[in-house]
């Protein structure tokens, strides 16, 4: 496959995920330059992120399962938080989830022209084929979920008076330990692996509420 169309094809679902979330935004939609600028600080963030796990004494699965959730939700995090969240187009708790979705799926887009690099260089069509349905429909979407949730933490953390860095880091804890979940469900034996027919959709809910709810605080009080 000519590397153009291998990039293409691998930053395909996380355009389409970018699209879907922002769309969620029914009230204010956030300018797309600046979703574009977000979402290629994420891309940008990926290579010192890859370069602190590949330098870390540790094993592949405490790399996995939690080294690399820290580091990666941290970093994608810092973007948000150092590039756009004083931005005055941050105008109301729903940015603090399109935001965290833009940079996750930057980062993504980059782990995926990784990874469909490698398995195109070393495997058959169909097996391709497979790792790029299953990074479509799960590790894309995931590092979307699980933004989500820090970046719902911002959202309210910009207009609450009080207990703000507990909200923050409650949000970073939470998409933390659910991104080790699911990459532990993805390393483990096949038969947890099942687990994801559980994990995925009780992820989904829980961000969907918070969604739910960042709209009705949407626009935040004057």
């Amino acid at each position: 496959m000519h590397p153009l169309s291998l990039a293409a094809f691998a930053i395909a679902p996380a355009l389409f995920w970018l699209w879907y979330f922002y769309r969620r935004d029914r009230f204010e939609p956030e300018p797309a330059h600046l979703i574009v600028w977000v979402f290629l600080l994420g891309a940008l963030v990926t290579l010192p992120v890859a370069a602190v796990e590949t330098l870390l004494p540790l094993s592949e699965f405490l790399i996995a399962v939690v080294a690399a959730p820290i580091i990666e939700e941290c970093a994608k995090c810092g973007v948000v938080v150092r590039f756009i969240y004083r931005n005055p187009e941050f105008d109301e708790p729903m940015d603090g989830v399109v935001y965290a979705v833009a940079a996750a799926l930057g980062f993504a887009s980059v782990e995926n022209i990784v990874y469909l690099t490698m398995v195109t260089l070393s495997s058959p069509l169909e097996d391709i084929l497979l790792v790029y349905a299953l990074r479509a429909l799960l590790s894309v979407p995931g590092h979307a979920l699980f933004a989500s949730i820090w970046g719902y933490a911002l959202g309210r953390a910009k207009w609450e008076a009080r207990g703000r860095s507990i909200l923050i880091l409650g949000g970073i804890a939470g998409a933390i330990m659910l991104h080790g979940v699911f990459n532990l469900l993805l390393v483990s034996d096949p038969v947890y692996a099942a687990g994801m027919i559980v994990f995925i959709p009780l992820v989904w809910w829980g961000v969907n509420r918070m969604i739910a709810d960042a709209l009705y605080r949407s626009p935040p009080p004057r």
